[in-house]
């Protein structure tokens, strides 16, 4: 597609386990069955995935794992892709940038990075110290510059970006964010059977790694761990649940309809903060197919984010947020200033409210509830052209402009035929 013929090099494929990498199977039969792909054969090392093992990850970047991964994936890469004429690395993990830079160094052919977060930029990063950030920032600096052409998932990390690293200079830095797959929302909708007023948040919620940060976040204030004040609490179903609890002690008979259905791997804590709450069902993982198809039955949508202090935007937007776009259904966003916000202003169906906003989140529920009992359902918003700018398809294209920015002008054909090198 456009032009480029993917190999993709890959971990052995052996099931994961965790919190972290739940096994898909609804997944596979997207990946075409013509796309070459070559696996590194020995077995993977043991790591942590989880959130708070990720932050002290600095500690360990020549650990087993890494050094397993990044020259397994320069052998495979050296065979596989002998051919290719681009390489690109598909991030996290960071390691990947590692690898694919000694590709290149290897092999002359220059590599393109994608970072799905904005790595040592990333708000959501909480190291032990400020020295600890600077450290990866200095590993990031490093790889990065030696990259041709670098993707960032928003806008926003693209220019604090530009701001950290002013050496990258006219290197081509775009943003190219997450987005949907179009056919998963051209089936008819499954047909609802409950009278409720469903409220559905999918994919992960932090409220364990949210107490845990609050616990410390003095220390880490201190210490400079952090880059800004972040409260990472509020990305959870936490100020959601006060609401809904306060509503029903204004409100009982309105409140009494709401369901509030949690998809996605649930940790202990996640679990422990909604118990004794009729109102709440907690489904656990739900395959991709599955929750697409819950959101497309859902009243509202939570989608709730970290907070900033006022004047810092966030540099991340959540992966859910385009799907959620997709699904046309009413959103209530708790997120701070940053494109996520920004995005949102102009959808007609989404109402925001600052992350820790109780009071706001009530004054949307109840205007939502009041419109569902007169008209039984919450109006919703029709595709737009702006929701197709992050259609996979539509993606995929800005991606490959990227890599013909990075390989020069294309060929008298009008493309340029090429081969990519993928870590993943």
């Amino acid at each position: 597609m456009f032009g480029y013929q993917p190999v993709v090099i890959a971990g052995p494929g052996t099931p994961a386990s965790g919190r972290w990498t739940p096994l898909d199977r609804s997944l596979e039969p997207r990946v075409a069955a013509a796309v070459e792909t070559h696996r590194i054969s020995s077995a993977e090392p043991g790591r942590s995935t989880g959130w708070a093992e990720r932050r002290e990850r600095w500690l360990a970047q020549r650990s087993r794992w890494a050094k397993w991964w990044i020259e397994g994936a320069v052998e495979v890469g050296l065979r596989a892709g002998a051919d290719s004429d681009l390489i690109y690395a598909s991030m996290q993990p960071y390691e990947s940038a590692e690898a694919a830079a000694r590709l290149s160094e290897l092999t002359g052919r220059p590599w393109v990075g994608d970072l799905t977060d904005p790595w040592a930029l990333d708000e959501m990063m909480i190291y032990p110290t400020g020295a600890h950030r600077a450290f990866d920032l200095r590993r990031m600096r490093k790889v990065l510059g030696s990259a041709a052409g670098i993707a960032m998932s928003t806008p926003e990390a693209v220019q604090q970006l530009r701001a950290q690293l002013p050496e990258l200079g006219g290197k081509p830095v775009v943003p190219v964010p997450n987005g949907y797959w179009a056919p998963d929302f051209e089936r008819p909708p499954r047909p609802r059977t409950s009278s409720s007023f469903r409220i559905v948040h999918a994919g992960y919620l932090h409220t364990a790694m949210g107490y845990r940060q609050r616990r410390f976040r003095a220390v880490r204030r201190l210490l400079g761990g952090s880059i800004h004040d972040v409260d990472i609490l509020t990305r959870s179903h936490l100020y959601l649940l006060e609401a809904i609890d306060r509503l029903a002690g204004e409100r009982p008979d309105d409140a009494s309809r709401i369901e509030l259905v949690l998809a996605g791997v649930l940790s202990d804590t996640d679990r422990s903060v909604a118990v004794g709450r009729d109102y709440v069902r907690m489904l656990g993982y739900c395959d991709h197919d599955e929750t697409v198809g819950l959101l497309r039955t859902a009243d509202l949508l939570f989608l709730p984010m970290h907070n900033l202090p006022p004047g810092i935007r966030a540099t991340i937007v959540p992966g859910k947020t385009y799907e959620y776009l997709a699904s046309g259904r009413p959103i209530l966003a708790a997120v701070p200033e940053g494109d996520l916000r920004d995005m949102l202003a102009s959808v007609d169906n989404a109402w925001i409210c600052r992350p820790d906003d109780v009071p706001s989140m009530m004054d949307i529920l109840r205007a939502l509830l009041d419109q569902f009992e007169s008209a039984q359902e919450v109006a919703h918003a029709r595709h737009t052209s702006d929701v197709a700018q992050y259609e996979y398809r539509a993606l995929a294209d800005r991606l490959t402009q990227l890599f013909d920015r990075v390989l020069g002008e294309p060929d008298s054909h009008g493309t340029i035929r090429a081969a990519a090198s993928t870590l993943t």
